[in-house]
């Protein structure tokens, strides 16, 4: 994500959040109020979403001192203080909720991306995140589960080509899908980007060796027999892609067969969300005393 992204992305959620003013904040807190809060860990995992908040903190005018004790990656538990944020009360609490959504989403990934990453521990395989993202929160869910230990795809549809079922279907054949976006990848100069084909059985798999073209096979719902048998026929022809049905249970037997990369979409779509709270522990006004 992109400097520029990230401002943008904040920028519009604070807007979304506080529109015309924090009404609440606004009437029962000081203008002068000045608090300490700390972001208390009430879960066990790995952390994500510190980086963000430190961009967080220069977005709105560095009013917030930050310090941090845990950093994005480690492993944290329940009990644990991550970080103090000092400063204007009232802009404590205008970035209160961004500050957690963002955390708890990110810190809920990352978990998950690092137990993923665990089950394959010491394989030659990669974990592979997908397109399953949030609208417009993609780069950070993606940054997330590079803190979990998994890596990204692409970024989106414009970064790398990726011949699917549909695409096969609108085309007329895998042959001719092949052929069409090897021509486009010629035309537009876009020879540095990969290309992937998704292929349903070992028949699909030998119409693709006999074309060649691509960069990577996806084998997507490939039983585990099925799937080593295919990993045998590409050989090392091309790079070997597992996708779909994978779970914890699962993804070691899949990575045994031998795929350089299997893709993962739950580690997005279906990642839980990280028990995190922001607390004001003390805080000073004049019109206190």
């Amino acid at each position: 994500m992109t400097i520029w992204d990230l401002d943008t992305f904040i920028q519009l959620a604070l807007e979304e959040d506080i529109r015309s003013g924090d009404i609440t904040s606004l009437a029962c807190i000081a203008p002068d109020s000045v608090s300490l809060a700390r972001l208390k860990v009430k879960d066990d995992g790995v952390l994500a979403g510190v980086g963000f908040v430190r961009k967080l903190v220069q977005y709105v005018g560095n009013q917030l001192e930050m310090e941090v004790f845990i950093e994005d990656g480690a492993y944290v538990q329940y009990g644990d203080i991550a970080f103090e944020l000092r400063g204007p009360s009232r802009t404590l609490l205008n970035i209160e909720r961004l500050l957690l959504n963002v955390m708890q989403r990110m810190s809920g990934i990352a978990t998950l991306s690092d137990r993923y990453a665990s089950e394959v521990s010491g394989l030659p395989v990669k974990i592979l995140d997908t397109r399953k993202t949030s609208p417009c929160f993609r780069a950070l869910e993606k940054w997330a589960v590079r803190i979990g230990g998994c890596h990204n795809y692409r970024d989106g549809l414009y970064d790398w080509f990726m011949i699917k079922d549909n695409h096969i279907a609108a085309s007329g054949s895998i042959s001719r899908a092949i052929k069409k976006v090897n021509q486009y990848q010629q035309e537009k100069g876009l020879a540095g980007y990969g290309i992937t084909i998704e292929v349903k059985n070992l028949i699909e798999i030998e119409e693709v060796l006999k074309n060649g073209g691509v960069t990577r096979i996806m084998m997507d719902n490939f039983e585990i027999p099925l799937l080593s048998e295919g990993v045998a026929m590409i050989g090392r022809r091309f790079e070997t892609e597992a996708s779909g049905g994978i779970s914890l249970q699962n993804v070691r037997q899949v990575a045994m067969t031998g795929v350089d990369y299997i893709s993962v979409g739950a580690l997005t779509h279906s990642a839980g969300s990280f028990d995190l709270s922001l607390k004001i522990q003390e805080h000073t006004s004049r019109q206190d005393k």
